[in-house]
Formats: C-alpha cells, structure tokens, sequence
C-alpha cells in the first residue's frame, strides 16, 4: 500500500527490505477524498501526516479578503505534511481531484527515524526537494517572464509526474484549472490565459478533459528555462525517459 511513497523515497538510492517494510508498517488504512477537499488546514497541529496516493493536490495560503497563493503542487509519493509531531502547519492543503490519501502517525514517524537514521536521511531529502522547488518557484516569480513562468510549472508537474510513472503517450492527469496555474504563478486569470494560448499556438502543449499533452518537451523546456537539477532524482528520469514516455523533443 505504501508503494508510491518508498518510490519517493527511493528516488535518491534504493532501501533494504527490511526499510521498506518498516514503511510499510507506518502507513495507515486510505481514505478517499473528492475534489475541493480541504485535508490539511492552516495553525493546526494534527497527530497525523499525509501520504498522497492517488490524485493531485496543492499547497497554499490564504489572506483573510480570500485572495489565495499557491505555493506547491502535489503528486502521488509526496507527503503533504511532513512536520515534526506538536507543530502546527503554516499552510493549507486541498485535493485538485478525488484522491487517495494514508496517514502516518507523526510520533511514529519520529520513532522510526531515530531508529533507523538511513530512512531518516530518505525523510529529509523529501524535504529537501521541496525546499528546491520553494526556491524555483521564488525565483520564477522575482525574475522570469510570465510565460516562462507558466511554461516552467507545466514543465515541473509533468516532470515530477513522469518520475512517478504517470505519464504515457506524452500526456498526464493534469486537473489544474487556469485559476490554479494564475494562482501559484501569481498572475491574473486573464493574462495567464492569454499565455496558455500563447503555448498552445507555439505548439507546445494542449490541455483538454483534464490532461496535459506535451506536443514539443525541448520547446516547453525552452521556453520555461527549464533545469531539471533542482528535482534532483527527476532529472535523470527526464534525460533517460523511455519511449512513449513522453519526454521526447518533437521531430
């Protein structure tokens, strides 16, 4: 059941048997979630965290008039909030789409990476990545150009959903609305419409019954100024995608 987080996991090095069983045995019973779901709430301090198993969601804090920032997109293998037991989240996380989610006991969680520092040092580099990809989105927003910026999102989520072995014949679930990408890229809906036009008419991408078509990777790339370093073991994947993977420059 815990198969999409031990891939996360070992997306850096592989674990012995007996650390995946050890993770195995964290993960609590799933539950299903619909879309629009609030799962994680700002300034509470829940016992459990969240593996997400199926499905898409996002990170993001609101401003009391409603105004909301997007601050990270999930997908399956991530936990949505990695914090130590007895503190409280600083953000939000809500489901794009139905989704699949398992809890893992935070004081068992701590238990276990005292006891096996390997997987400790797994945990981290989670965290690690995520504060990466904080980083990028930083600097996306000080410094890139609206359609980069929009450009290098599609890039990351169909990057990291490639890792996660959810793309096929250069497409991906993808149920991020034009008012989500507006959000996370910090952009008006009118104008982050106008850039995806702009990408479909390049010929870059098509977005159609909640999917993402990748029609030219090295043009999207481009066009984001997308690095796929920052992913750290994405990277690979993405230079070595296999045929019909979808990662391929159009000819």
């Amino acid at each position: 059941m815990a198969g999409r987080l031990i891939a996360n996991l070992e997306g850096h090095g592989p674990l012995a048997q007996e650390e995946r069983a050890a993770v195995e045995a964290l993960v609590g019973p799933m539950k299903t979630l619909p879309s629009d779901t609030e799962l994680v709430t700002d300034g509470e301090a829940a016992p459990d965290c969240h593996v997400l198993m199926e499905g898409q969601a996002f990170r993001h804090k609101t401003l009391p008039d409603g105004r909301r920032q997007i601050v990270f997109f999930h997908v399956p293998g991530d936990i949505l909030d990695l914090q130590l037991a007895g503190m409280p989240v600083d953000y939000s996380v809500s489901t794009l789409a139905m989704c699949r989610v398992a809890p893992i006991a935070r004081g068992r969680l701590a238990d276990l990476i005292a006891l096996r520092p390997r997987l400790g040092q797994a945990f981290w580099r989670l965290s690690l990545l995520e504060a990466a990809i904080q980083r990028e989105w930083m600097f996306g927003m000080g410094r890139r150009t609206a359609y980069a910026r929009v450009a290098h999102l599609l890039c990351e989520v169909y990057a990291r959903m490639q890792r996660a072995d959810l793309v096929q014949n250069n497409r991906c679930r993808f149920p991020i609305t034009q008012n989500h990408l507006a959000d996370a890229a910090g952009l008006s809906g009118v104008h982050t419409n106008r850039v995806l036009q702009a990408l479909r008419a390049n010929g870059l991408i098509e977005l159609r019954s909640r999917e993402l078509i990748v029609r030219d990777w090295a043009g999207l790339v481009a066009a984001g100024e997308f690095d796929a370093a920052y992913l750290q073991g994405a990277a690979e994947r993405v230079a070595m995608a296999r045929p019909g993977g979808g990662l391929a420059a159009r000819g």
